[in-house]
């Protein structure tokens, strides 16, 4: 008789691989980011297990939107204090914030509990070409789409 096959903690392999960010779109960019940080490409996947791998991701800042995005998509945050609602479009994050950009966008498409935020530790954003994990030997990955 077989049994389902569900992967330990302990016994997973993880790889870093290294998505260069230069004029993909963005959501589409971050479900395929967030599918390899589950492991959902590996066919060692098991849902209540982390078994991704560590991303890095390159030139946030040449991120594409594609529409009006840029002008009217809007980012909100609250300070906590009453009347502390800050908003910033997405062109002003984009040139700001890239790297926060990406990393709200792919952090929505993780599971919202204690396994989402072990993943989302594994990502890796940085808004120029360089990166400071070379000692990893990140392998360059490309994107399905």
């Amino acid at each position: 008789m077989r049994t389902t096959f569900m992967a330990k903690a302990s016994e997973v392999e993880r790889k870093w691989l290294l998505i260069d960010a230069e004029g993909k779109t963005l959501g589409r960019l971050a479900s395929e980011v967030a599918a390899i940080l589950r492991g959902k490409h590996k066919p060692t996947f098991t849902p209540h297990v982390d078994t991704g791998d560590h991303v890095i991701l390159i030139n946030a800042e040449k991120i594409h939107l594609t529409g009006k995005k840029l002008s009217d998509k809007i980012y909100y945050r609250h300070t906590g204090h009453p009347g502390g609602l800050r908003t910033r479009t997405a062109l002003e994050m984009r040139t700001t914030r890239s790297e926060q950009m990406l990393e709200l966008a792919i952090k929505g498409m993780l599971p919202k509990n204690s396994l989402g935020r072990q993943m989302i530790k594994k990502l890796h954003v940085y808004a120029g070409a360089e990166h400071e994990h070379q000692a990893q030997k990140p392998e360059k990955y490309e994107l399905r789409g």
